[in-house]
């Protein structure tokens, strides 16, 4: 799973938990439902702003977005970004 593919799911999940529709959350985040749908489609990766909205329209914390991916330093060969499930 790629890490904008994770960050999708996580927002829907979020999303549909919280009973919001893309609009609901798009107009509670200030941003274009346009923008919700294609974050949640995996087509794009919010800005570091964007994140911070979207987690203030869902009442959660932005690492809840973020559940499931993390970096490891690259050591020699090995490191770099990790996503779950893989």
């Amino acid at each position: 799973m790629e890490m904008s593919e994770r960050f999708a799911a996580n927002l829907i999940r979020l999303r549909r938990a919280a009973g919001y529709s893309q609009e609901d959350v798009a107009f509670r985040a200030g941003i274009h439902r346009t923008q919700v749908s294609l974050l949640e489609s995996g087509s794009r990766m919010p800005r570091v702003e964007t994140l911070v909205k979207l987690a203030g329209a869902l009442e959660v914390t932005p690492d809840t977005i973020l559940e499931g991916i993390t970096w490891e330093p690259v050591v020699r060969t090995s490191g770099g970004l990790k996503i779950d499930g893989n």
